[in-house]
Formats: C-alpha cells, structure tokens, sequence
C-alpha cells in the first residue's frame, strides 16, 4: 500500500505571508507588496499599499501586514 499524505483533505493552511508584519517609515513610500526584496518565485501582482489613510494595511494577495511607525 502506498504511503498516504498525512496532510491530504486538510484545509487549514495559511498564506505565505499571513503571519508577517512589516513595520515602516514615512521615508519609503509609496509602499507596494511584494517589496523588492521578495523572491520572483513568491511574488504575486503589485500592490500599493495605502498607509496614509489609516497607519495600518493588510495586503490582499498575501496577507503581509504593513504598518507605518515613527522613528
């Protein structure tokens, strides 16, 4: 019998970036996930993230958390 996938039928996966948060100054925006710094294989279209309205902004494709903070 071959070996079954433990996880095979689970549905609790998560986003790749759901648990991230990315703390940010005023110096660098306007802001877009994915940032450069993010790997082509793990990229999806460009978002620019608005955090002039309201400090904090959740991106829609990945999850990824961004705040603005003062330093």
């Amino acid at each position: 019998m071959p070996h079954a996938d433990k996880t095979a039928g689970r549905d609790d996966y998560q986003t790749p970036n759901a648990k991230n948060v990315y703390e940010v100054t005023a110096n660098v925006l306007p802001l877009h996930c994915p940032t450069p710094e993010t790997s082509l294989w793990n990229s999806h279209p460009r978002v620019y993230i608005p955090l002039q309205e309201t400090g904090e902004y959740r991106c829609p494709y990945c999850g990824a958390i961004y705040r603005l903070v003062e330093k």
